[in-house]
């Protein structure tokens, strides 16, 4: 339990340190598109966590933490977009991706646990 609490609590933190990030890009026109896809993606990480919370089901549990490891996937490719294009300070950027990464690793490893175990005990 205190692994899930945790995982949520860091993706909050990473969606909110994200968000800082976007409000800190240049007006133009480029970093809107790319600005607007890391929201979505970013922010979708957290949420489908704690909607996995009110799973009716160990398939729709699962299903919500495949939903945010790819909503991770997506936003680790938005990320490394805009550190290449260079629109602001790479080791802002670099520290996202490394929370990133660790929070993917700790969703991923979440839907290997779900994918194997045959009883529920979430």
């Amino acid at each position: 339990m205190k692994y899930t609490i945790n995982l949520r609590g860091r993706c909050y933190k990473f969606s909110l340190d994200l968000i800082s990030l976007i409000d800190s890009l240049p007006n133009q026109r480029s970093c809107w598109i790319i600005a607007d896809q890391l929201i979505r993606s970013g922010t979708s990480i957290g949420a489908n966590l704690i909607e996995a919370k009110a799973s009716s089901s160990r398939l729709e549990f699962k299903k919500f933490y495949e939903i945010s490891l790819k909503s991770a996937n997506e936003t680790e490719y938005w990320l490394g977009l805009l550190k290449d294009l260079g629109k602001t300070k790479k080791e802002k950027i670099e520290i996202l991706l490394k929370e990133l990464r660790e929070i993917s690793n700790m969703i991923a490893a979440g839907v290997i646990r779900l994918k194997n175990r045959r009883v529920v005990d979430f």
